[in-house]
């Protein structure tokens, strides 16, 4: 069956194929942004504080459906390209399956384990219980955030792009308006955020499965699975290296919140929260492009077409370098509007949260590289080197920087932590990418 992987892509295919998986990727970073703003106005700061703790708990859970999505996407795509197309359908099926049945586990265990990790991360009073009743919400959906994540990654590897853009949306526009019924017109508290959180990927995580086991004229669906272990550790192995950034990057916030709170105290937190919500959405564009282009380079590696693989792989490189350049002029352009939805409110924590993304800005200049370069590698099923980049850029150089940094330059240096994290893994991505170049014939 021929696919829209096979072709040759120019930059204006390229831009027209991964365009709505960064559009995708731009409405799922929404869903905890506008639950942020809706807690901040309406519920209160400890509130927002309390959201921003638990965050990295919840994050940590769904990274196994980033790690599914992203290995199980590469895997696919390889089986396509290889013209495997029977054992493609196995694999994907068989996925899904694993993805419902560890999300069930995860659930039970996430509901228990909430509590005491708030009181880890030093929640007490007020905002424990915050954080109690807001993870105990979204944790109850945690199998739906998992399928969802999933199909963000296979949803282009089917070739159902505008398919995948099209449901993100609706799910997204379902969570921001009840959102606002929720906490402005029913003035529920911080249960209310997350519930619309769930609600709206009952739309991401299920409508996906009805599509893919009612529609059968497509590249993939959804059906009968051989049960094998291999696939899955192949998935689990290849898809680690964007688990372990997401749990990287949940610990990393855990001690981003610790750093604050000692330098600055709650407000600290509240600042970071609103330049983390902020940094989701410019960051899910670099995202959004990888997972849109890595059908198209497992599918060439599969095929062993290293000239489209090369071409692919250069074209890439300059959407980036001019992607980042817009990124970090619209966040210099957008600094004040932005930090004002959140926290307009409170002149003080306005200065402070305008003042630290200003600096943490810096790090749209250069994490597009670093987050292509690790997806690049998990598309040529290379979990290990891709492990390697994400690792080092998501867990090592930021926990040496956000003690390192305050310690030089105070509360400057724990907005200035992330963008040198970044730089120094910048210097091992292309190592990385210049050593294994000829191997894989992308340069």
């Amino acid at each position: 069956m021929q696919t829209t992987l096979s072709q040759h892509f120019t930059i204006k295919k390229l831009l027209k194929l991964v365009y709505p998986s960064v559009i995708m990727m731009v409405f799922t970073s929404i869903y905890g942004v506008v639950d942020g703003i809706f807690v901040s106005n309406f519920v209160g700061d400890t509130a927002f504080a309390a959201v921003n703790l638990i965050m990295p708990v919840i994050m940590a859970y769904a990274s196994f459906g980033f790690m599914i999505g992203a290995g199980g996407s590469a895997l696919v795509s390889k089986l396509l390209g290889e013209g495997k197309n029977k054992e493609a359908n196995s694999v994907f099926s068989l996925l899904v399956y694993t993805t419902v049945a560890l999300g069930i586990i995860i659930t039970v265990v996430g509901i228990l384990s909430v509590r005491p990790l708030a009181i880890l991360f030093k929640a007490e009073g007020e905002t424990l219980d915050y954080c109690t009743r807001y993870g105990t919400v979204c944790l109850s959906g945690i199998t739906l955030f998992m399928l969802q994540n999933v199909f963000q990654n296979l949803f282009p590897t089917a070739g159902k792009h505008k398919l995948g853009l099209l449901v993100i949306v609706v799910a997204g526009v379902t969570n921001a308006i009840l959102d606002a019924v929720f906490l402005a017109w029913l003035k529920m508290s911080v249960e209310g955020a997350a519930l619309a959180s769930v609600l709206g990927q009952v739309i991401g995580g299920l409508s996906p499965i009805l599509y893919f086991s009612i529609k059968r004229d497509g590249i993939l669906r959804l059906g009968r699975a051989k049960i094998e272990i291999m696939p899955i550790i192949k998935t689990f192995f290849n898809g680690s290296s964007e688990m372990l950034t997401n749990l990287s990057l949940s610990l990393v916030n855990i001690l981003y919140n610790w750093q604050l709170m000692a330098l600055v105290g709650e407000q600290g937190v509240a600042a970071y929260g609103v330049i983390m919500y902020i940094g989701f959405i410019f960051v899910s564009v670099f995202l959004g492009y990888s997972v849109g282009v890595a059908p198209v380079v497992g599918y060439n590696y599969g095929a062993d077409n290293r000239e489209e693989l090369k071409s692919v792989f250069r074209k890439s490189l300059i959407i980036i370098a001019t992607t980042a350049v817009i990124m970090f002029a619209l966040a210099m352009a957008l600094n004040r509007p932005l930090c004002e939805i959140f926290v307009g409110y409170n002149r003080d924590l306005f200065d402070l949260t305008s003042g630290g993304f200003m600096l943490y800005a810096l790090t749209y200049l250069i994490c597009g590289f670093n987050i292509f370069a690790s997806s690049f590698f998990t598309a040529l099923n290379n979990g290990l080197i891709s492990a390697a980049i994400s690792f080092l850029r998501t867990l090592v150089f930021q926990v040496i920087a956000v003690f390192a940094m305050p310690a030089l330059l105070a509360v400057t240096g724990i907005w200035l932590a992330n963008p040198t994290a970044e730089l120094v893994s910048l210097a091992v991505s292309v190592t990385f990418l210049i050593t294994n170049g000829k191997k894989y014939g992308y340069m």
